[in-house]
């Protein structure tokens, strides 16, 4: 049986279609970045410091714009609503009061009141005519003829405020004493509407629809001003929060198609950068190796399509960039 013997081109052939196929895969393989999938968050802030009264949802519950979430205690609230109302009620019926003017019956007692004084004036002023002449005359004291010229000039005074009233009343209510009052009325049913809005709010609802990411409080927990009731993960899809070296950053643009690897799913998931910040942060520590820990690189977020919209948050990534992202 006799040996073949092998071509010696074919040792030839063989190392160049490897470097070929080498060379090939080095040119089409992009760089690629790491970072983590994240979600939209919205932070639920608890407008006053009550107590929960009612729990709605659980942690992971997938819910709907406007579904309620929890509920807190309503009575100092109301209460508070209650007085607010009662107070804007109060300044309307003033402001009614102003625009309606003077009463029939003020006005009839104003005339009253001026002719009674008129009258006493009168009577004042015949008083002192009679008294003036035997003053002269040395029969009365003098003292009694000033007592007398006193009260005529108090009476009179009277009638002149009598009449003050009387003009006053029959002119009706100033224009400002009305604007004021509808000043008034519009500060107290402000007040009101706010109070109407802090009662509101104490039914805490879902402004989006998405999935309970936190419920850092429990049923009966009464958390302070401000603190989160509840974290929310909105949208229709994760992004990509990766960070890009700092020799890519300026082939990298906002609007720039990108693909995003997961491990579990071979499949790269479709994306567009929606940011990239201009000012460079530390590399995280899953970044770094060898040289590259001594570099800077600029956080971005890759908005993905919906093909990623079961993923959770937190998983590791890789992205790589369409187009000429690496600057060669």
């Amino acid at each position: 049986m006799r040996n073949k013997k092998t071509s010696p081109s074919l040792f030839l052939i063989v190392p160049i279609a490897l470097c070929t196929l080498a060379l090939s895969a080095c040119k089409d393989s992009a760089p690629q970045v790491l970072g983590t999938l994240e979600w939209d968050r919205i932070s639920l802030p608890a407008p006053v410091a009550e107590k929960i009264v009612r729990m709605d949802v659980r942690e992971g519950q997938q819910v709907a714009a406007g579904a309620s979430l929890m509920q807190l205690e309503l009575t100092r609230t109301q209460s508070q609503l209650a007085a607010v109302q009662a107070q804007a009620q109060q300044s309307r019926e003033a402001l009614s009061e102003l625009e309606a003017g003077p009463r029939s019956e003020d006005i009839a007692q104003a005339r009253a009141n001026l002719s009674a004084a008129q009258a006493q004036a009168a009577e004042a002023r015949a008083y002192y005519n009679r008294l003036l002449p035997l003053g002269r005359q040395k029969l009365v004291a003098a003292s009694d003829v000033d007592r007398a010229r006193a009260a005529a000039g108090n009476a009179e005074g009277q009638v002149r405020a009598a009449q003050a009233a009387l003009l006053e009343l029959e002119r009706g209510t100033r224009s400002e004493q009305v604007a004021q009052g509808r000043s008034a009325v519009a500060a107290a049913e402000a007040q009101a509407t706010t109070q109407a809005v802090s009662l509101e709010k104490l039914n805490v609802v879902a402004p989006r629809a998405g999935r309970v990411d936190s419920l850092p409080y429990k049923l009966g927990d009464q958390a302070p001003v401000g603190s989160p009731l509840a974290i929310l993960l909105v949208g229709d899809a994760p992004y990509a929060r990766v960070y890009v070296p700092e020799p890519m950053r300026a082939n990298v643009k906002v609007g720039q198609a990108a693909r995003v690897f997961v491990d579990g799913r071979e499949a790269a998931i479709n994306g567009r950068v929606r940011m990239i910040r201009s000012e460079p942060t530390f590399t995280p520590y899953y970044a770094l190796s060898g040289r590259d820990a001594e570099r800077l690189s600029y956080l971005a977020e890759i908005a993905l399509d919906k093909t990623g919209a079961d993923l959770p948050a937190g998983v590791p990534v890789r992205a790589e960039f369409s187009g000429n992202a690496n600057g060669q």
